[in-house]
């Protein structure tokens, strides 16, 4: 009995969470769908896409997150592999650095960021919601630790084979990499699609605003109702969505093959 007993109490735990984990999503559904009185209908998503601006700030969202995610995919994995192989003076203290930067709040580096925006005419324009977050401290931190998990064999083998450092990177070790690289895609790219400060204050024109400063502005000047508002947020989670269904086995493989040390 205790083993039946316990059983019953994890599959009781799991389904709490998970209904806790969906209820905003399927509440956010059920809102977006409320017709008229009790009707049920898919108006309010049409109303929403073919409003405004709304397609502008799709477009805008997922050529920022596109372009900030394969610029992470290149420039983390070229930082993660030089503090991974290369010896140079001061390395764990600059590397100490790069971590230090996670725990600085977004709020402390608002003001300059702005005026340094503003200082290279980039205010309003792609520039200032693509460069500066070409690079992410967690992603270097996530390729270093993963290159680090790769025995050095296979790159001395290749050395000695005549390979030098830029293939032996690209056309072996990042390969391999693939599990890494796929969960340090999603984070970005998730991450960068739900960023809501920094549009917000680097951008002013309606044409460069991304989906969540869009919606935040399109509540207030359209005057829309709750089941409007609620469909476009559920048109704008649709990406996120698609991106886990279609990912999650590279998203397991990555988090857990950086565990494994020759």
């Amino acid at each position: 009995m205790k083993p039946l007993a316990g059983k019953i109490l994890r599959i009781s735990a799991l389904t709490l969470v998970v209904t806790v984990s969906l209820f905003p999503l399927v509440w956010m559904i059920i809102q977006s769908l409320k017709g008229h009185g009790r009707d049920w209908s898919l108006q309010s998503y049409a109303d929403v896409w073919n409003s405004g601006l709304f397609g502008r700030y799709f477009f805008n969202s997922v050529f920022v997150a596109l372009c900030v995610t394969c610029g992470n995919l290149i420039f983390c994995s070229l930082t993660g592999y030089f503090f991974a192989r290369q010896k140079f003076p001061y390395k764990n203290l600059i590397f100490a650095s790069v971590l230090l930067t996670l725990i600085i709040p977004a709020q402390i580096v608002m003001v300059p960021m702005y005026v340094m925006m503003h200082a290279w005419g980039w205010l309003d324009t792609y520039w200032a919601l693509i460069v500066p977050w070409l690079v992410n401290p967690f992603g270097v931190f996530l390729m270093k630790q993963y290159f680090e998990s790769l025995p050095a064999s296979i790159e001395e083998s290749a050395k000695l084979d005549g390979a030098n450092d830029w293939s032996i990177l690209f056309k072996i070790v990042m390969p391999i990499a693939k599990p890494a690289l796929a969960v340090l895609g999603i984070y970005i790219f998730v991450n960068n699609w739900n960023q809501f400060l920094f549009p917000f204050l680097f951008v002013d024109s309606d044409t460069m605003r991304t989906l969540p400063v869009g919606l935040a502005f399109y509540s207030g000047y359209q005057d829309i109702d709750v089941r409007h508002l609620m469909a476009g947020a559920s048109i704008a989670s649709v990406p996120m969505i698609l991106v886990f269904l279609i990912f999650q086995k590279q998203i397991i493989a990555g988090l857990v093959a950086g565990s494994i040390k020759e």
